[in-house]
């Protein structure tokens, strides 16, 4: 049985130097800021001091974590320049040269060689030969993973993942992180932030992947900043994750929108916020929009890029 003086202790001790006011007893761990009188007239200015620190820290963090970003993490098509879908099924993946291509771009690509009648096609934005076989796709991967291009790095950590070579995957992930390359370090740490959720390959951990969506959230993906607007909410933070959803919706995720219908509906956020947040949200996909991707899209290119990606995984 502990004893009182043992049960006192523990609830009250200086934070500085862990001293109770009960016999003087010195704590190793400690869980208030109360302490003895000689430890308040001692330590007083430093808790402030540190207090202060914190303070000026956490609001730092929230400064950066709840900035509006400029654009997704995915950016521009590096052709049109116009911003690219959420939806990256309107894009094709250029093993090549690792740049996301946009379905309308890719499509122009095909009907000029067509009408140029040259046989083989050709990457839109780098002009190398496009690979026909799955053995081509993966000689060019390589290649961008030993020039340090950190889309093919992330890239390779997704495969190992769904392979389920999860040491390898969170190796990639790592590395694509360190390099620091905008779309593909955002990619990476939402990557690692449901690795940390599922504990695959290396346990779970809450806080890591708390962390994980944050650094993903500041630089611009939409889904990262979705997920920890859902976090906010089950910790019962409404405010925050009301913050959330309203710069996700701005980037045009449909999924914040809804969230922040809900929200709205449950009196959570006003109505003005709501509206200013819909608005944005249509200007952010109507910014991805244009003639050329619309007469893409008519034409059934999505099924034409499906068959191409599955033409060129078996060899033909």
């Amino acid at each position: 049985m502990r004893s009182e003086d043992g049960e006192i202790a523990d609830m009250m001790c200086c934070v500085s130097c862990g001293t109770a006011d009960v016999n003087n007893i010195k704590l190793k761990e400690y869980n208030v800021l109360d302490g003895s009188a000689a430890c308040q007239k001692d330590h007083t200015s430093q808790q402030e001091r540190d207090c202060e620190s914190r303070s000026r820290a956490a609001e730092i963090h929230d400064n950066t974590l709840f900035r509006q970003p400029e654009s997704s993490h995915l950016g521009e098509c590096p052709i049109c320049l116009l911003p690219l879908s959420l939806d990256t099924k309107h894009a094709m993946m250029q093993s090549c040269c690792s740049k996301l291509i946009c379905i309308g771009c890719y499509c122009a690509s095909i009907r000029y060689e067509v009408v140029k009648l040259i046989k083989r096609r050709s990457c839109p934005f780098c002009r190398q030969p496009e690979p026909k076989s799955a053995a081509e796709i993966e000689l060019y991967k390589m290649k961008r993973r030993k020039a340090n291009d950190p889309v093919a790095i992330q890239g390779a950590g997704k495969r190992c993942y769904h392979d389920g070579d999860h040491e390898r995957a969170f190796e990639y992930f790592s590395k694509a992180i360190a390099i620091e390359a905008g779309d593909a370090e955002a990619e990476a740490h939402y990557c690692l932030s449901f690795m940390y959720r599922d504990g695959k390959g290396i346990g779970r951990d809450a806080q890591k992947r708390v962390y994980h969506l944050e650094e993903a959230a500041i630089g611009g993906h939409p889904k990262a900043r979705h997920d920890l607007g859902v976090h906010e909410v089950f910790q019962g933070r409404i405010e925050r994750a009301a913050r959330h959803f309203i710069i996700s919706a701005n980037l045009g995720h449909d999924a914040s929108l809804k969230a922040l219908r809900e929200l709205r509906a449950a009196g959570e956020v006003g109505h003005e916020d709501f509206v200013t947040a819909f608005r944005a949200h249509q200007a952010a996909v109507n910014a991805t929009k244009s003639r050329q991707r619309a007469e893409a899209l008519a034409i059934g290119a999505m099924q034409i890029v499906d068959k191409s990606r599955s033409n060129r995984a078996n060899g033909k």
